[in-house]
């Protein structure tokens, strides 16, 4: 097995090395960025795209590796080989889940492209809730993750208000400004190390009346959800800009926030216990923490219906209770039944039905609970209008358009017979009257 050099981060580099994030969410990863300069860190959250960042994923991981992975190890790729920064004097650093999907393998991979491109002495950080690996000068205390899930709330917030004034503004640009306003006023409170939940809460007020100010016109547009693999339902490289694209057809994106993820990921070690009587401790643990977070979701939907008249998420009992008679909560790889529920509470809790399942190539987790549930879905709830649409480096994005476009011609077309449908109903109503005289 051929040998990869794997060069620590160390707690001198803290203070000369400047780390690469690979981005997923712009908004979110702008907020988390700040919390790691918060601790000391030097951080540049990557922002290359385009046709180098897929050509140097493909150079330096195998074609039958998931997509997600070529994009991540690609982007880091192409920004060192654009890197404005002395590379004696940078570090990556990249997530590891810890379980069984890809994600933990993504570390090993981009090393050994380190390696095979002449870059094997650039540090590489593991940022693992598992200690999957530990990177002796980077550490994860408390009080910064504890920021880092109030960071994720945040941005979930922000997201969410976005979406919904976006495709309705008056005035173009005007939504864009009330995110860049809200991430600033996010960036000022989190230069503190010890954040309380009133501050924060606080935040999140300030953040939806600053939404409430932008003027929005009294319209109704097709509303389309996005789910899928966390990655390419999330990142613009991934999924072809498909928030842009969504727009541009005249459509309101309602997508799920990563908060939910996490309390996915913590209800799951609950679960284990219950399922198979195993990690005590850890379940113990992990209920509180889910509580917890469940708790902090629970008082922004609160703070959402208190002061404005925009949709807030559901609340993640509503979540879990989603799965029911669709799958079993003992599908946990990937994103597991979170994906299915994510459909099902779309169309029966927003009444949004008709939905876009991204498939990255390589994630079968997510070619079964996405695409290998619709049947049952459709089965369920005859009104829903779902697409799967696959994400690889051979896609051909016209195609990935062009199916979106059919899904969006049939949610026109089921607008259409509704409103004649009611219309009709209207008037025989307003016969009943006359008749009955």
């Amino acid at each position: 097995m051929e040998e990869i050099k794997k060069v620590p981060f160390t707690k001198e580099m803290k203070h000369t090395h400047t780390i690469l994030i690979p981005t997923m969410l712009p908004i979110h990863f702008q907020i988390l960025g700040n919390v790691l300069e918060n601790y000391g860190y030097k951080i540049k959250v990557l922002d290359n795209f385009g046709q180098g960042v897929i050509d140097q994923g493909l150079k330096n991981v195998h074609n039958d590796t998931c997509y997600p992975a070529q994009l991540v190890i690609g982007q880091m790729m192409d920004a060192l080989e654009h890197c404005d920064l002395p590379l004696d004097k940078v570090a990556l650093l990249i997530t590891q889940t810890g379980g069984g999907c890809r994600a933990s393998n993504y570390i090993y991979l981009l090393r050994k492209a380190l390696n095979k491109s002449g870059y094997g002495d650039i540090p590489v950080i593991s940022a693992s809730f598992m200690k999957s690996e530990q990177s002796g000068g980077f550490s994860l205390p408390v009080t910064m993750l504890l920021q880092a899930v109030y960071g994720v709330l945040c941005g979930d917030l922000i997201m969410t208000l976005y979406n919904q004034c976006i495709p309705y503004e008056k005035n173009a640009g005007e939504s864009q400004k009330a995110v860049d306003d809200s991430v600033k006023m996010a960036e000022k409170l989190f230069c503190k190390k010890l954040l309380r939940w009133k501050e924060v809460s606080a935040l999140m007020e300030k953040i939806i009346l600053r939404f409430n100010r932008v003027e929005r016109r009294k319209e109704e547009k097709i509303k389309v959800g996005v789910v899928g693999e966390i990655y390419v339902k999330y990142s613009p490289l991934g999924n072809n800009n498909l928030e842009e694209f969504l727009l541009s057809e005249g459509c309101e994106v309602v997508c799920p926030g990563l908060f939910d993820f996490l309390l996915y990921c913590t209800h799951n070690a609950e679960f284990d216990y219950e399922l198979y009587g195993i990690n005590k401790v850890k379940a113990a643990v992990m209920h509180k923490v889910n509580r917890f977070l469940r708790g902090r979701k629970s008082d922004m939907i609160r703070l959402i219906e208190k002061n404005s008249d925009f949709q807030p998420p559901c609340h993640f009992e509503s979540t879990i209770e989603s799965t029911k008679g669709y799958i079993g909560k003992g599908v946990k790889m990937g994103e597991g039944w979170l994906l299915t529920a994510e459909m099902v509470e779309l169309i029966q809790h927003y009444k949004v039905n008709n939905i876009v399942c991204t498939q990255p190539f390589g994630c079968l987790p997510n070619h079964i609970c996405g695409k290998g549930v619709m049947r049952v879905i459709k089965e369920k709830n005859p009104q829903a209008n779902i697409v799967a649409v696959d994400y690889d480096s051979s896609a051909s994005k016209v195609n990935q358009q062009n199916r979106i476009k059919l899904m969006l011609a049939n949610a026109r077309l089921m607008d259409s017979q509704q409103g004649m449908a009611s219309q009709e109903s209207s008037q025989e109503k307003a016969k009943q009257p006359a008749a009955a005289l």
